[in-house]
């Protein structure tokens, strides 16, 4: 598909929508609808009118255009199937919103009136829940409930006023188990109207999603039955080596929004800065409240607002710091090898099937060069991605912060890896190695002496 440099796709809604709940006259006044179906991240979209504010950047994803009608905003929504890249050479088939799981973010400022339209062509029902947003209760898009349920082929608006400043989310509240399993969300930001004491500018600011998905391998669609035992923990439904570096210019402030829409919690671990949480689906966290942590847990339905300053030049990780969750493709009932042989059991299985390789004898580094033996196409390696010293053997939910002092303000290109001052990297001890402590070099008689005292009669101490 042909595409300008971020990746939309402009179509004109009136001709491409089948019968809604709106009148034709209101359905030949949607709002273009904007599709993107590119994996890489798009350059901030700037406001074109109303308030100024820093956009934010959607890790391996994009921002929804709108427009203005009569002083209100308007977004227009589509919940349909889409091909997602969740790394180079593995695409998984997902549900999302115009071309991509997750859908676009949706960024309004604070008192904000807001009209959004949403299609669904998708084969059910379903419905938009506004998370985390203050809201008439006809709004709040929880079928059955608040709304009957968007049928396909029909078209829903919901209006409300964007009443505070945050990070929030948007996700279905209609065959949740389903529809949120198949990668069906987005991010939604609020940004303040005016300067707030609790709300720092900031020179970057991303957003993503953390999201989980148990596709067999060899298989492109994932299996929405799944409680607990998922094989590919992503952020924005991409996995590392997919997940795109966040980049910044040394000093600048950066706030790094992360919501969680997985199964489970995810310890969110940032090397070589310290960050504070700023903000919650809440609002801003006072910041007479805030410590610095170097790691933060992000439970199920969250959202969290990091910040820090990108004051250490480098290449710096950022992953959860479940072991588990930095793996792709990876089985839990996997058996211990670690120190068993396997050298025969090798020689007469390969007898039969030729090529086998045994794994985890000596640890499961070596599966890092797993893209080098058979699988099924379309399979995620378990871990993947080269550094600048060789395979990374991470996988899933990692990404890098990339520091430089010479990136330009506002340049979010990926600069390469990051080259150390000399004499500033761990090498290879080669000299004679270093005497071996002992206890009897404290204490070479090897005798111990021991004063114990009674406790006292009458105010006298006994000794012995």
């Amino acid at each position: 598909m042909t595409s300008n440099r971020r990746g939309f796709l402009l179509r004109t809604a009136g001709a491409t929508l089948a019968a809604t709940t709106v009148s034709r006259a209101a359905l030949a006044a949607l709002p273009e609808l904007a599709s993107h179906d590119s994996a890489d991240t798009a350059p901030p979209l700037a406001p074109a009118t109303g308030p100024h504010y820093n956009p934010v950047v959607t890790l391996n994803g994009w921002t929804l255009p709108w427009r203005m009608k009569e002083g209100i905003k308007e977004f227009h929504l589509v919940a349909e199937p889409v091909l997602r890249e969740m790394a180079p050479g593995f695409t998984a088939r997902l549900w999302g919103y115009n071309g991509q799981s997750p859908g676009p973010t949706i960024e309004v400022v604070e008192g904000d009136k807001v009209r959004l339209f949403v299609t669904n062509r998708l084969p059910e029902r379903t419905s938009v829940h506004w998370h985390g947003q203050r809201l008439p209760n006809g709004m709040d898009g929880v079928t059955g409930l608040t709304q009957p349920a968007i049928e396909p082929g029909k078209t829903f608006v919901y209006e409300f006023v964007a009443r505070r400043a945050g990070t929030f989310m948007y996700h279905p509240h209609a065959d949740e188990m389903v529809q949120m399993a198949m990668g069906m969300m987005g991010s939604w930001v609020t940004h303040p109207r005016a300067p707030s004491p609790a709300i720092a500018a900031v020179d970057r600011d991303y957003v993503f999603l953390l999201n989980s998905y148990d596709v067999t391998p060899g298989a492109s669609v994932p299996r929405t039955s799944t409680m607990t035992d998922f094989n590919l923990w992503s952020w924005n439904s991409r996995i590392f080596p997919g997940i795109a570096p966040l980049v910044a210019r040394q000093h600048e402030r950066v706030r790094i929004r992360v919501g969680n829409l997985s199964m489970t919690n995810h310890p969110i671990h940032l090397h070589g800065h310290e960050m504070q949480v700023t903000g919650t689906d809440g609002g801003p966290t006072p910041p007479g409240s805030r410590w610095p942590e170097v790691t933060v847990d992000i439970a199920v339905g969250q959202m969290r607002q990091l910040e820090f300053v990108a004051d250490a030049e480098g290449d710096w990780s950022l992953h959860c710091h479940k072991a588990h969750h930095t793996m792709n493709a990876m089985g839990h009932d996997v058996p211990n090898m670690i120190g068993v042989d396997q050298k025969d059991v090798v020689d007469r299985i390969r007898a039969l099937v030729p090529g086998y390789m045994a794994m985890g004898g000596s640890g499961m580094g070596d599966m890092a060069g797993m893209s080098m033996m058979p699988a099924p196409p379309n399979t995620a390696p378990m871990m993947g991605g080269d550094g600048p010293y060789g395979s990374l053997e991470m996988g899933g939910m990692f990404s890098v912060v990339k520091v430089r002092r010479d990136q330009p303000a506002g340049d979010y290109r990926d600069p390469g890896w990051y080259r150390p001052p000399a004499g500033t990297t761990a090498y290879e001890w080669t000299g004679e190695p270093p005497p071996v402590a002992s206890h009897a070099a404290h204490n070479p008689s090897n005798e111990i002496e021991v004063q114990a005292k009674k406790p006292s009669m009458g105010g006298m101490p006994m000794e012995h």
